[in-house]
């Protein structure tokens, strides 16, 4: 762990700009695309390394659908290829995978090698990696509202029980979100759960978002004064 950093214990990140990342190199979408899911692997060693527990990735919104056939079906595949050989490396690493969204509409081969990896990796505790698939902040919530509509015990809700209902109901609230690319929205992420988090946006695109460009977000982060409301110590 770095000591002259402020380590916060969930870090969101949007992965924007794989696509222009092989624009500008002249290579087709897919090997952004494929650029983007080897970068995974360094970013979380590093934040398991300098003691982060939580990391949540937004790998396929449900607004990636409007995408064509043949870049979705890319998409699909690296999935399933990542799974299938970083499993190993989950295990080894002390990772624990878990997935936020509706899989539901992915490929059964696809669904499958994911239950896989979840159940294979659900005894490990050094970081938690969330991979977000099928996901709408939207939707997360329309869907727990409808949930608590179906629940005949509850006569009352706050915000703490409305956490129950959605996908990440046993995950903290990032407490920082990074977005590359240069893009400055929240693109329908975690929108409940993105109420006082600290952003952070660069224009870095997320093939080359590396540990040095993840050190310097964290910097900016130990530099934030995070009053949640209330007034600053000084």
């Amino acid at each position: 762990m770095d000591e002259q950093l402020k380590i916060p214990i969930h870090v969101a990140f949007i992965m924007d700009g794989n696509g222009r990342w092989a624009k500008k190199r002249f290579l087709p979408r897919t090997m952004g695309h494929k650029a983007g899911t080897e970068n995974l692997r360094s970013i979380i060693t590093y934040a398991k390394n300098v003691g982060i527990k939580h990391v949540t990735f937004y790998a396929f919104s449900t607004e990636n659908w409007k995408r064509s056939k043949d870049e979705i079906q890319a998409l699909m595949n690296l999935l399933l290829a990542y799974l299938r050989k970083e499993t190993k490396t989950f295990l080894k690493e002390g990772v624990k995978l878990n997935i936020i969204g509706d899989m539901s509409s992915f490929p059964e081969e696809l669904q499958k090698e994911v239950a896989n990896s979840v159940e294979a990796t659900k005894g490990n505790d050094k970081i938690y990696v969330n991979i977000a698939l099928n996901y709408s902040g939207r939707s997360e919530i329309v869907r727990g509202i409808n949930e608590i509509l179906l629940d005949d015990n509850v006569k009352c809700v706050t915000e703490d029980s409305f956490n129950n209902y959605l996908y990440t109901k046993d995950i903290p609230d990032p407490d920082f979100l990074i977005r590359t690319s240069g893009e400055l929205r929240l693109s329908n992420f975690l929108l409940w759960q993105l109420a006082y988090t600290e952003l952070y946006f660069t224009d870095v695109f997320w093939p080359d978002f590396n540990e040095a460009e993840f050190k310097k977000a964290l910097v900016e982060y130990t530099n934030r004064d995070r009053r949640y409301g209330g007034l600053s110590d000084d």
